[in-house]
């Protein structure tokens, strides 16, 4: 059989946006990783970049089986200079909206210009708190740059993965590379893995909690279930003590044994969990309503040596009594002497009238 002759498919990226996409290839042979190719996606004729073959792995990711379209022919030197020249109008183009929403007032904010390979779409990217009314933008556009127009509302995340280009591990940003899709991350994620709180150290180029926070929760999570929560009374061949801390990856606890002594114990040394209850100052630690948002002060309990919460050193309530004496009449004589006369003239009385 003719190797040349057959239906082959690769995962291609293509667009500003980095879309991946299954294609089919027909005659080309095998393409190698890193070969450019025109593709004919459902917006046009685009460039793209052969990530992989395609399997049944890749589908897997992609959520999909079905085709993006087809491979039409491995890029040339004219089509080279054809990207050459869009990239060239692009920064035209994205000048020239520029200056139509300047002149309109309009509430949004312009972040990238795409144009399909052959001219026949031009794409503007754009963010907005709002929605916007864009009918006589693109009205201006269309007679301006006689192509067909389209404006993509995009989200904080979105704009990052158009503009941003290395993160502070000095990698490429996930989102411009292999990420398909943006995934919710908590502080709850990051409060697991005993990451700093701070929030300019944990936030990526988008201000938002970073994306690779998320990528070994998965794991800490499964060692967690695995182990005696935090609180619990466990037995071990040194004695009955209580669970106060976790080494979730390297599987250790750290135990709290009579005498106030702390011994950090392997997790499978544990011979008998007497209580998996955790105490009430653990459960507002671990389940604090606050791990969803930003690091808050108090969010976590101290707890003294013996295990016993502490007191707050600033009680919400003053339940001192007062010094003062009162008067038979329930008045506070200072207060009589510091409140201003009655306007009539008459005297004031120490109980409040209903």
């Amino acid at each position: 059989m003719d190797t040349h002759a057959e239906d082959l498919s690769y995962i291609v990226r293509y667009g500003v946006t980095r879309i991946l996409g299954e294609f089919t290839a027909r005659g080309f042979g095998a393409l190698p990783r890193g070969s450019f190719v025109i593709v004919r996606s459902e917006r046009g004729h685009e460039w793209g970049t052969v990530l992989s073959t395609a399997t049944e792995q890749t589908r897997t990711y992609l959520g999909t089986t079905e085709s993006h379209g087809r491979i039409i022919r491995i890029a040339t030197p004219e089509d080279e200079a054809e990207r050459d020249r869009a990239m060239l109008f692009e920064k035209q183009a994205f000048a020239g909206c520029l200056d139509l929403i300047r002149e309109r007032n309009m509430q949004m904010q312009l972040i990238d210009a795409e144009q399909v390979i052959g001219g026949e779409r031009l794409i503007f990217y754009y963010v907005s708190e709002q929605r916007v009314d864009f009918r006589d933008l693109v009205k201006g556009l269309a007679k301006l740059f006689h192509v067909r127009i389209e404006m993509r509302q995009i989200g904080i995340r979105d704009e990052a993965k158009l503009l941003a280009d290395y993160g502070d591990c000095g990698q490429p940003v996930c989102c411009s590379t292999f990420l398909r899709e943006m995934p919710p991350v908590s502080m709850k994620m990051a409060k697991m893995q005993k990451a700093t709180l701070d929030p300019s150290k944990i936030s990526g180029r988008c201000g938002r909690l970073k994306c690779c926070l998320r990528y070994e929760y998965d794991t800490y999570e499964e060692h967690r279930k695995e182990m005696p929560p935090i609180g619990a009374t466990v037995v071990t061949k040194q004695g009955t003590g209580r669970v106060i801390g976790q080494e979730l990856l390297a599987q250790k606890l750290v135990i709290q044994y009579e005498g106030q002594r702390q011994v950090m114990t392997d997790a499978k040394d544990v011979l008998t969990v007497v209580n998996t209850k955790p105490s009430k100052s653990n459960e507002s630690t671990q389940e604090n309503p606050a791990d969803e948002g930003l690091p808050q002060e108090g969010a976590i309990q101290a707890t003294s040596s013996a295990g016993s919460p502490l007191r707050d050193p600033k009680p919400r309530h003053d339940s001192r009594p007062n010094p003062r004496p009162r008067n038979p009449n329930g008045s506070d004589p200072s207060h009589d002497r510091s409140d201003p006369p009655p306007p009539n003239g008459e005297e004031r009385s120490g109980t409040n009238p209903a």
